[in-house]
């Protein structure tokens, strides 16, 4: 199992556009709104730090591994390469430069009118790093600190969250 975890904070940036684009799910009128929302556990998808809390239990299984979405922005290729060593694949330098390139946001997003159609456009926004700080007030930054130490700061995924979020920003 392939577990792909992200800085809670850019979850809640990315949800908060994906739930205002898409009109099946509950929209919010203001950021502030939606925040309140997230931290207290009104999600239609639920609570992303119990999310990360179960997932925690299975973390040492030597069938899942577990990678940053920071990480893969951060050295795609590696990312790849360390994926396909997981799942037992070996691929050339040119095949995982290849993967790379070929998965990358831009790419995907570039295609993503072929590949999802008029809903690619909500799927593939910005993808980048950081997002969380054009919306996060001083008080809700420090609140979502509190509640990411509440719930996994000492476990081994928010251990790896905190390094590649905060060690390596």
């Amino acid at each position: 199992i392939l577990l792909l975890i992200r800085n809670p904070k850019d979850v809640a940036t990315s949800f908060y556009h994906f739930s205002n684009a898409m009109s099946p799910l509950p929209s919010y009128e203001t950021w502030d709104d939606f925040f309140v929302a997230f931290m207290t556990k009104k999600m239609p998808w639920g609570c992303y730090f119990e999310y990360l809390s179960k997932w925690n239990k299975y973390a040492d299984d030597e069938n899942v591994m577990t990678i940053t979405y920071e990480e893969l922005k951060e050295n795609p290729v590696l990312g790849v390469k360390n994926i396909a060593a997981f799942f037992g694949i070996s691929l050339s330098e040119k095949e995982l430069q290849s993967v790379a390139d070929r998965s990358s946001f831009q790419s995907m997003k570039k295609n993503s009118q072929k590949t999802h159609g008029a809903f690619g456009s909500v799927l593939f926004r910005k993808g980048g790093i950081s997002d969380w700080k054009n919306l996060f007030s001083e008080d809700q930054n420090e609140k979502m600190d509190k509640a990411f130490e509440e719930h996994i700061g000492g476990t081994k995924l928010g251990t790896k969250l905190k390094y590649e979020v905060y060690c390596k920003a």
